[in-house]
């Protein structure tokens, strides 16, 4: 379901300046578009914009083609799955009465809200059995975290609502949930809008990055482009000096081999990213791996060389970078 934003603008009493200011954006059915910025930018104002949670001063929001301004606040949230950054998990509630929140407030039946739940607590790899008669305090925080998004998911519903969903958590479960969520992402196709401050969260996680500066956005693009064109200076300096590397994160190895095999049995696999793979040929001195298969068969190879080439050129495979990203690690 397409979410559209049109020439949107909120502005608090008191306030110097608008936080969000004549904002077009459109983010197209199944995509996972990621709002970033300096604090104060608009990213979350905006966010919370499209289910009412704060109601804009001028301009129009489509969720589908429904104007959410027409819509009763309290059903269009129903049908828009939200996750935040502490979870917000009710503590006087088991995980299953927690997931089943908003089917049980749509009318499902007890049978269906149960296979559901069971259905969404493996989703999201945990073991219903063991789980869902659980409470939240019995959970780790990265458990947690996993509850939320099963029970934002509940309800199937198209759209997904996601305020730093993953900012709570150490940096090694934090990458471990970015990449579930991108499982699950590519399984269900979700129109998604997903806000960080974190530029490399941004970057694996969006099919679109949508960049904001003072309530305004200055540049809209994938992943890819942002880091190989940046819109003016200030999205150069946000991206970082080191964007040439943030690049290789995009591309997994086995999109990017060369026919041959590397000297020595030196192998690295191909699920790696290509900056993986340099960091990889950096720490054990080498100037070429081969790339095998899980299965380990030989798949090709990459060269210090090439890869050194790849950063510093042209923009990595076209318009095809973000449906590569998708399987970059």
């Amino acid at each position: 379901m397409t979410i559209r934003l049109e020439q949107v603008t909120k502005s608090f009493p008191g306030a110097a300046q608008a936080a969000v200011d004549r904002l077009d954006l459109t983010v197209e059915t199944g995509r996972l578009c990621v709002l970033i910025g300096p604090s104060g930018c608009g990213k979350t104002t905006t966010m919370r914009m499209i289910n009412r949670l704060i109601e804009p001063s001028s301009g129009r929001i489509l969720v589908g083609d429904r104007d959410v301004a027409q819509a009763d606040p309290v059903e269009l949230r129903r049908h828009i799955g939200y996750v935040i950054q502490h979870v917000g998990l009710f503590p006087h509630m088991t995980i299953a009465e927690n997931v089943a929140t908003v089917p049980k407030l749509l009318g499902w039946d007890t049978a269906r809200i149960r296979a559901r739940s069971e259905e969404m607590l493996e989703l999201v790899g945990l073991d219903p059995a063991q789980y869902l008669p659980r409470y939240p305090r019995h959970l780790s925080g990265g458990q947690r975290q996993r509850v939320g998004v099963a029970r934002a998911l509940a309800a199937d519903p198209p759209v997904m609502l996601m305020d730093e969903p993953f900012g709570a958590v150490d940096p090694i479960l934090r990458s471990r949930l970015q990449e579930e969520f991108l499982a699950i992402q590519k399984r269900l196709r979700k129109t998604v809008i997903f806000v960080t401050h974190d530029i490399d969260e941004a970057i694996r996680m969006g099919d679109v990055v949508a960049i904001m500066r003072d309530g305004k956005l200055v540049q809209y693009d994938t992943p890819d482009r942002l880091l190989a064109a940046p819109a003016d200076d200030f999205v150069a300096d946000f991206v970082g000096a080191d964007r040439a590397l943030r690049r290789l994160s995009l591309v997994r190895a086995a999109d990017a081999v060369e026919p041959g095999r590397a000297p020595g049995s030196f192998t690295l696999p191909d699920t790696l990213s290509l900056r993986g793979v340099l960091s990889a040929l950096l720490a054990e001195g080498r100037d070429a791996a081969t790339i095998v298969d899980e299965n380990g068969h030989v798949q090709g190879q990459i060269t210090l060389a090439a890869l050194r080439a790849r950063s510093a050129g042209r923009s990595i495979a076209g318009s095809d970078a973000v449906s590569m990203r998708r399987d970059a690690v």
